[in-house]
């Protein structure tokens, strides 16, 4: 390492402070586009307009956002699905879409969310892992790189803050923290998701405190303190959640999980994919240049005896915390987890395989700390590892949602306000006086624009509606086993389900397809409550079916022709 360390507090150098400006320039022109174009932006479908951004809407709009833990929101399964199921009201990202219109509150949530990515990684980088002055491309471009990541929207800061996070426990472990530290543990909890990222952060620092207290004898009384304090205001904030999992009620859908089906040799195999592409919920998109550069660090680490130790093993702790998390995600669903998760319920309740989203906070250390061990052998490296740094912002910049969505609606064509409020029009009654469901396309956007639905897509609801409402689709079931497989093993998309759609439910206006051979059982469906069927293809044996077709929407905002069917 060379002498020349940036002291915390120090001034810094002007080159890094122009580098630091044109990286938030560049997240600036990154999100650009949701703020220019509003509803006409392109944003991600799954896990996204198709759930949260419509549950935050129904939440907004049903009178319970302080509910009490056992609370009901009438809009959705015939009042069945528990406040709980919502998240908290103490949630940043729910306030938000209280307070501001969705487009707006979803921009701003990306806006928070990735400023806060690059400043914590920054921060983390600047004082624990690349801490030289002259190496200061490297803290400030991974910084960059890891902010402009295509995180899960509604995670907010559960996997992107966690580089902050890490930075405030370094410094507190190693007594040099001030109140920011503090503060930042405090106010993260109420920012990101304890379920969906920091359980298991802080289970690993948990470790972390551990490891030192019996390796080096070290019981450190304010890292082990630091620990406890965001546990417990996560528990505070996210008190429905504890509630749900820890009191006892009815039994519900996550009873129901048939998670570990997997034989070794698929393990293995979804291993190796983790490890190369990662997961939709903690996209790290480091297969197309950190992965090929890490195996050229890791053959340099092997070639030469070389080089700071130090870094050395960092980088082969990391490179082995990566595999490891691959192995466990995957290893969560082999079939010998079976016998035991049938006996601990909370082994089925609450998805342990997450660990993995610990996975863009050690792939891009990981980057880091091989950047440093590369820019370390002289001039011709240097250029090199800038070059490798800046073509990993450019894949990044390639997986904007704008340019990765282009071909899916935009978020004005996906909810098609207009067209949902002509239907409404037409059938001229109370919304809540009767009840809807969808075909070929996401209830979301019936319950986005006020429709009370009897299906709906949700982790947490009754087992014993979804038992009443597979009576519906049962037939169809039965045609594709597929599909029936995906409803009784999992369950969260409650949907109305045909053999001959299959798990797509994204059919446009342009869509030729058409249902022949329809078998619901309607008698069902009406005794749910059941009025109206919403659906983006023809059904040609509508009548046969016990449905009578009333009208077709169309509009040019939306996405989708929708064919209005009544019960006969």
């Amino acid at each position: 390492m060379k002498p020349d360390l940036l002291k915390k507090g120090a001034s810094l150098p002007v080159k890094e402070k122009r580098m630091l400006i044109t990286a938030i320039i560049l997240i600036a022109i990154y999100l650009a586009p949701l703020f220019l174009l509003g509803e006409n932006a392109h944003i991600r479908i799954v896990d996204n307009m198709d759930s949260n951004i419509a549950w935050y809407q129904v939440l907004a709009h049903s009178g319970e956002l302080f509910g009490p833990i056992h609370s009901q929101i009438p809009q959705v399964i015939n009042g069945q699905l528990s406040r709980n199921a919502f998240g908290s009201q103490f949630s940043m990202i729910v306030l938000l879409n209280v307070i501001l219109p969705p487009m707006l509150a979803y921009s701003i949530c990306q806006l928070i969310s990735r400023f806060f990515a690059f400043l914590g990684m920054y921060l983390l980088l600047r004082d624990h892992f690349v801490k030289s002055r002259d190496s200061f491309p490297i803290r400030v471009l991974v910084a960059l790189a890891f902010a402009l990541t295509p995180f899960w929207p509604s995670g907010m800061l559960s996997t992107l803050g966690m580089p902050l996070a890490l930075w405030a426990f370094l410094n507190i472990r190693a007594h040099v923290a001030s109140w920011k530290e503090w503060l930042t543990l405090c106010l993260l909890p109420f920012y990101s998701s304890f379920e969906l990222g920091f359980f298991f952060f802080l289970t690993a620092m948990a470790i972390f405190w551990l490891r030192d207290w019996i390796v080096k004898k070290k019981f450190n009384l304010k890292f082990i303190l630091s620990i406890a304090l965001m546990t417990i205001i996560y528990f505070l904030v996210e008190y429905r959640l504890v509630a749900s999992l820890l009191l006892p009620g009815p039994l519900t859908n996550r009873d129901d999980f048939v998670e570990s089906t997997s034989s070794l040799w698929n393990v293995l195999i979804l291993s190796i994919k983790n490890l190369i592409v990662g997961h939709d919920q903690a996209m790290t998109v480091h297969q197309y240049v950190i992965l090929p550069f890490s195996c050229i660090v890791l053959w340099q680490i092997v070639r030469t005896g070389k080089g700071e130790m130090l870094l050395k093993k960092r980088f082969l702790l990391l490179l082995s915390l990566n595999v490891m998390l691959s192995v466990w995600f995957a290893f969560w669903f082999y079939k010998g987890w079976a016998p035991l998760k049938a006996k601990i319920s909370i082994l089925t309740t609450f998805n342990f395989s997450r660990y993995h989203y610990l996975h863009p906070l050690f792939i891009y250390l990981m980057f880091a700390v091989g950047a440093l061990i590369c820019w370390q052998k002289g001039k011709k490296w240097e250029r090199f590892v800038e070059i490798v740094l800046v073509l990993q912002i450019i894949v990044l910049f390639l997986y904007n949602p704008e340019i990765e969505f282009h071909e899916q609606p935009t978020f004005k064509q996906f909810y098609a306000s207009q067209q949902f409020s002509a239907i409404a029009k037409y059938i001229g009654k109370p919304k809540s006086s009767y009840r809807v469901a969808s075909i070929g396309l996401h209830p979301a956007i019936a319950q986005f624009n006020g429709f009370y639905t009897l299906d709906t897509y949700n982790n947490f609801y009754p087992l014993t509606y979804k038992q009443a409402f597979r009576k519906i689709i049962a037939k169809e079931l039965d045609k594709n086993p597929s599909n029936r497989a995906y409803f009784d093993d999992w369950g969260g998309r409650c949907y109305l389900f045909t053999a001959e759609l299959g798990k797509n439910y994204d059919f446009r206006k342009n869509s030729h397809v058409k249902i022949h051979h329809l078998q619901l059982n309607i008698g069902q469906f009406k005794k749910m409550g059941g009025n109206y069927i919403f659906s983006s293809v023809p059904i040609m044996n509508a009548r046969q079916d016990g449905l009578h077709f009333l009208k077709s929407f169309n509009s040019k905002e939306s996405a989708w022709k929708i064919y209005l069917y009544g019960t006969n």
